[in-house]
């Protein structure tokens, strides 16, 4: 299963992770140098969750990230589910 939120469409993003030394020019020192850069893939926050469909009478599981269910909470599920479908997948 690809780690997509179904809602947002978020999926994992590429990045840089930063190896540091050195002291801060405001603390006196002399600056931070860069010593390392190693690539890192920056994961959504996916949680798999039931919600319970009113107009349908029964409950509905979908994979997504935490900021899905704030959208969720404004706009309804139900305006949720009929976009997902309008845009073809199934729920």
């Amino acid at each position: 299963m690809s780690k997509v939120c179904q809602v947002t469409g978020k999926r994992p993003m590429k990045g840089n992770k930063y190896a540091i030394r050195g002291i801060a020019k405001k603390k006196k020192g002399i600056g931070l140098k860069v010593t390392g850069i190693k690539k890192r893939r920056y994961l959504p926050n996916l949680v798999k969750k039931r919600f319970f469909f009113t107009e349908e009478n029964r409950f509905v599981t979908l994979r997504l990230c935490t900021n899905a269910m704030r959208t969720i909470d404004k706009l309804g599920l139900g305006t949720v589910i009929r976009k997902l479908r309008a845009e073809g997948q199934k729920v």
